[in-house]
């Protein structure tokens, strides 16, 4: 009788945690997936538009926004295969992307190479990273360049560290605006660390 009353107790707690168990896992998923929050970068405007450094630049662009993403759990980095015109960004169409992709956040870069010497564009190893970070309703919420000669001074090195350096610039410059003013205004400056 002693073995039947604790068989019964024993298969009763065990339905009993295996029932709190599935209760609990949605709600720890649902709460880990509600802090995760979508960043869209759509493909950084180039000049001069020279076709042969389209797909070195985006790449050395990208992979600087994967280094700054792999610091911070919460964030999830969207990438648009869709060129933005950097000085005519429409708030409709940002809206729209950021709407179809759930992203509350958008950035439109700019890589702009500097010209050496005279007559065909030989480029040398500097560029000046632009960023504008746009709202999920297309409100401008701050715009930021980085330029590599003169935060840096660098005369050596290729092209590409110099993406990285002014790119990894240039999110570190809009961190430090989110969280000047999220301090302003009062709300938690735990999530003003997006990048």
């Amino acid at each position: 009788m002693k073995n039947f009353y604790f068989l019964s107790f024993f298969s009763l707690m065990i339905i009993s945690l295996t029932g709190c168990r599935s209760a609990v896992i949605p709600t720890f998923a649902s709460a880990k997936n509600a802090k995760i929050q979508n960043i869209l970068y759509f493909n950084p405007e180039i000049f001069p538009d020279i076709l042969e450094i389209r797909e070195p630049t985006y790449t050395a662009f990208y992979a600087a926004v994967s280094e700054k993403e792999n610091h911070i759990r919460n964030l999830k980095m969207l990438r648009v295969d869709s060129p933005m015109p950097f000085d005519s960004v429409q708030a409709s169409v940002i809206k729209e992307f950021c709407i179809n992709n759930n992203a509350e956040l958008a950035v439109v870069p700019k890589v702009k190479y500097f010209k050496v010497g005279f007559g065909k564009y030989i480029f040398s190893n500097q560029v000046i990273i632009s960023m504008k970070l746009y709202d999920a309703s297309g409100n401008l919420l701050t715009e930021t360049s980085y330029d590599t000669y003169k935060k840096n001074a660098r005369l050596l090195g290729s092209a590409e560290n110099s993406i990285k350096i002014g790119t990894a610039g240039a999110i570190q410059n809009m961190t430090k605006y989110l969280a000047r003013t999220r301090t302003k205004t009062g709300a938690p400056t735990a999530d003003a660390n997006l990048f």
